[in-house]
């Protein structure tokens, strides 16, 4: 593989700004490849891969995106048409990072386009508005993508400019040229484990032990973003098991709420067929905005995690629900599953002493779960709090007889 890097680019924008880039990159022994994403269907010849063919790779033309008025009709056309050249180029390994350069349109087509590849694949945005309020976190979204706040607006060529960008492309130059080692995940030895603050010391003492044991265990927290990610490097193939501690957002996506964790949530694992191990922190939990808090919100137990986040206390009728979209997603799956249920609380949420503390509560879900669930699932539950060391000794016992 020739040390090639992918450029994203809006030519009819940010032409200049962007050839200087791609001098800058070829400046550092690397070679470039620029792909036009262009909004008005104007052939552009420095591109190598031009807005016309972006558009033909969605099944579109440039002469359909000259004649639409709809912005994010264009903008939907040539993503698509991007993201299928993207990712064509890596699977026959022809470049070997990607580098953006754009505002907000710019920005949000680019990462988006990023985000095709796969993680440990070197991502560069260079973005004008990487620190407006809610674009960083869709600019990354669940993609391991750098993200490099021009803080001066990419209008001009001015020294203040080529200071960032030569910054940027460096720091791409740096990764390609520089000794990284690849991700390799060993077959039968590679779990994700979902994580969060409140059960943090059974994750640690679980990985701990794992990790003695020879396997290697991947963290993510489970606040909706990671375990987001998480699901799609299932998909990927990167780990042959999962110990889901932390499932909360399957709830949060059924009612709408901040650590919603999307439709596919603890059904990856499921559908390819790898061991799972199910827990329950922060499933009898909900965690809204507070400004979009319901005037019967104000009356739930809640628990303070800290001085930016309070845990609301599901309902009986809400703790029914979570549990039959659990048994629904896992009487789907084609591996074998376990789950494991605290009977001393959740979390370190659910101590005695703390308000919403409440285990004959919890029992609710496990009944409805257990009700739903086909024979082949085993419900195991621990006379112990998830954060005690007993209840981790129970999940390691129970991934080796597993994994």
């Amino acid at each position: 593989m020739e040390n090639t890097v992918l450029i994203l680019s809006t030519l009819d924008t940010k032409f200049d700004e962007t050839m200087y880039l791609k001098r800058k990159i070829e400046s550092l022994d690397l070679r470039s490849v620029l792909l036009d994403l262009s909004l008005r269907g104007e052939t552009n010849p420095q591109a190598d891969i031009s807005s016309g063919d972006v558009a033909s790779a969605a099944g579109s033309s440039a002469e359909e995106i000259r004649g639409l008025k709809e912005r994010s009709r264009i903008t939907d056309i040539m993503i698509k048409g991007a993201a299928r050249i993207a990712k064509k180029l890596a699977q026959e390994q022809k470049v070997k990072g990607a580098i953006g350069i754009g505002g907000s349109t710019g920005s949000l087509m680019a990462t988006e386009v990023m985000r095709t590849f796969p993680f440990g694949f070197p991502k560069v945005m260079i973005s004008s508005t990487a620190a407006l309020p809610g674009l960083a976190t869709r600019y990354i979204g669940t993609g391991d993508i750098m993200l490099f706040h021009s803080v001066i607006e990419i209008s001009g060529i001015t020294e203040l400019l080529k200071n960032v960008i030569d910054r940027a492309a460096c720091a791409m130059a740096g990764m390609i040229h520089g000794h990284i080692a690849v991700p390799t995940m060993e077959k039968g030895k590679c779990i994700a484990l979902t994580m969060m603050g409140p059960c943090e010391k059974c994750a640690s003492m679980t990985r701990k032990s794992l990790t003695e044991k020879g396997y290697q265990v991947i963290g993510f927290s489970a606040a909706g973003i990671g375990d987001r990610a998480m699901e799609e490097m299932i998909t990927q193939g990167f780990f042959q098991g999962v110990i889901d501690l932390a499932p909360g957002g399957v709830g949060e996506h059924l009612f709408g709420f901040m650590r919603d964790a999307g439709p596919e949530r603890m059904e990856s694992a499921g559908r390819i067929g790898i061991p799972q191990i199910i827990s329950t922190c922060g499933v009898n939990h909900m965690t809204p905005a507070k400004s979009k808090y319901k005037p019967e919100d104000f009356q739930r137990r809640k628990y303070n995690v800290d001085k930016y986040r309070t845990w609301l206390r599901l309902t009986p009728d809400e703790l029914k629900k979570v549990a039959e979209e659990f048994a629904k997603k896992l009487n789907g799956a084609k591996g074998p599953v376990k789950i494991l249920i605290p009977l001393r609380g959740w979390s370190a949420a659910d101590m005695v002493g703390n308000e919403t503390y409440d285990p004959t509560e919890d029992q609710i879900f496990t009944r409805r779960l257990r009700e739903l669930l086909k024979p082949s699932i085993e419900l195991i539950e621990v006379d112990a709090n998830m954060e005690d060391p007993l209840f981790a000794e129970t999940v390691v016992k129970t991934a080796v007889d597993i994994m």
